[in-house]
């Protein structure tokens, strides 16, 4: 059992809080009384701390990125991405991908700094939904680069979701593809999710800018077949351009008839809607991510996150991709969709912002157990030192968290009841130091090697 001791204060969800002692155990959250029995993969290492000081600092449930594109960590801040048009910016990241290859090798390379990166800043779930894939790729490519991408998050000890995206893809290609990367990650998996709750398969449409309602289609025979999450982008700038144009239909509409307006869907982005049709998605019991740090400064918009949630819509947030977002600091997009909640509608506290990065992204994944440190829930946990001066005078420590310290990092990390970040660092399934200077070398030379 790992018991961590001292906190200032422990956030348990959006609306409840506790001063006691966290106790994990078997890679839950369980009672002190509980016994540790002979101890598991996901448990506590055994030359880790039984205890955990957290003298000083506030404890949370690890955050969960709901939508991120791990492969884009190897395209930031390029030429002629930033602030432009969708409508420009895709053509210029695909010729980005084009010119450096998408195959396994990037995809590891890729996914390793962006989970570690996560990892860092307290992102214990990361939900990759990956859209490109190396033109004419067979199944056995698409299979080989899912599996790369799900080896790195493995290895550093992160929970990953990888969602089998398509844009432009051959719909039958397609969908034959995320059911063999179903099979080769999770096979036989309830929900597309393995045993111990590691890895998650869903699949999802990059949007009907993008995509035929027969690549709809056949990916909602597969999310029925499987019980598998279905996630796609809607009502961003070009998105709902597109549709006018194209179908002479808002994505919403298109959606409704495509079937993919459901319980099991989580629609990311969100930004130009209407009342009616917030009104509809709540009706429909869709989820919905905010990822105010991808729209905002690229100007697609701003979701507006009071009046979805005051629908009834469960709201997560997600960092979106390198390509538009340059980071994956969740508690730093957390910060920024508080700021700047009054552009759009009534200010947006910062416990509720809080429990949108933890409990609600979880919710729209399918995964109750995630977001949150009541009993029973996954021991996924980060530890926030708020004793420096960058938090001095803060009389509010939990929403300190976000309005104090832009860049706060996570002291420690906990995945699955171990110990992933001690004391800002990343450490091995040993406990080892890990040098994530390595990670970002490792793929920085791979990049300069294919760009000659």
């Amino acid at each position: 059992m790992l018991t961590i001791r001292n906190a200032v204060a422990t956030f348990i969800d959006e609306t409840t809080e506790s001063s006691g002692d966290l106790f994990l155990d078997q890679g839950v959250v369980v009672e002190p009384s509980r016994p540790n029995h002979g101890g598991s993969s996901t448990g506590a290492a055994r030359d880790e701390p039984a205890v955990l000081d957290a003298s000083g600092c506030v404890v949370t449930p690890g955050l969960v990125n709901a939508h991120h594109h791990l492969l884009q960590s190897a395209f930031r801040t390029l030429p002629g991405t930033r602030g432009v048009a969708m409508a420009t910016w895709l053509p210029t990241m695909a010729a980005a991908y084009a010119a450096v290859g998408i195959d396994p090798e990037l995809a590891y390379a890729s996914a390793r700094v962006g989970v570690a990166e996560g990892l860092l800043s307290g992102v214990t779930t990361v939900a990759d939904h990956h859209l490109n894939w190396p033109a004419g790729a067979s199944t056995a490519e698409t299979v080989a680069i899912a599996t790369a991408t799900a080896t790195a998050a493995i290895e550093l000890g992160a929970r990953l979701v990888f969602v089998r995206g398509s844009a432009r893809d051959d719909a039958e290609a397609a969908a034959a593809s995320a059911e063999s990367i179903m099979n080769a990650l999770v096979p036989n998996a309830l929900q597309g999710i393995r045993s111990d709750g590691m890895l998650q398969v869903a699949i999802g449409p990059a949007g009907v800018h993008s995509d035929s309602r027969k690549t709809f289609a056949l990916f909602g025979e597969l999310a029925a077949k499987y019980g598998l999450r279905r996630r796609t982008q809607a009502n961003e700038q070009v998105d709902v351009a597109i549709a006018l144009d194209k179908y002479g239909r808002r994505p919403i509409d298109l959606l409704d008839e495509w079937g993919w307006l459901a319980p099991d869907v989580t629609l990311a982005h969100l930004c130009a809607v209407t009342d009616d049709e917030i009104s509809r998605l709540a009706a429909a019991g869709v989820t919905g991510t905010h990822a105010p740090a991808c729209d905002l400064p690229m100007g697609w918009g701003i979701a507006p996150v009071a009046a979805l949630t005051a629908a009834g819509i469960s709201m997560g947030l997600g960092t979106s991709g390198g390509g538009s977002n340059d980071a994956g600091h969740l508690l730093a997009d957390a910060r920024l969709a508080m700021q700047i909640a009054p552009l759009v509608g009534p200010p947006i506290a910062a416990r509720h912002i809080l429990g949108m990065a933890t409990k609600g992204s979880a919710l729209g994944l399918g995964r109750p157990e995630l977001g949150s440190l009541a009993l029973g829930d996954a021991a996924d946990v980060c530890v926030w030192d708020v004793s420096g001066v960058a938090d001095a005078a803060v009389a509010d420590p939990v929403a300190g968290l976000l309005w104090a310290n832009p860049g706060r990092r996570p002291k420690h990390v906990i995945v699955a009841g171990r110990i992933v970040v001690r004391d800002y660092h990343l450490v091995t399934t040993g406990g080892d130091p890990l040098d994530d200077r390595a990670l970002a070398t490792d793929l920085e030379s791979l990049l300069s090697a294919r760009r000659r």
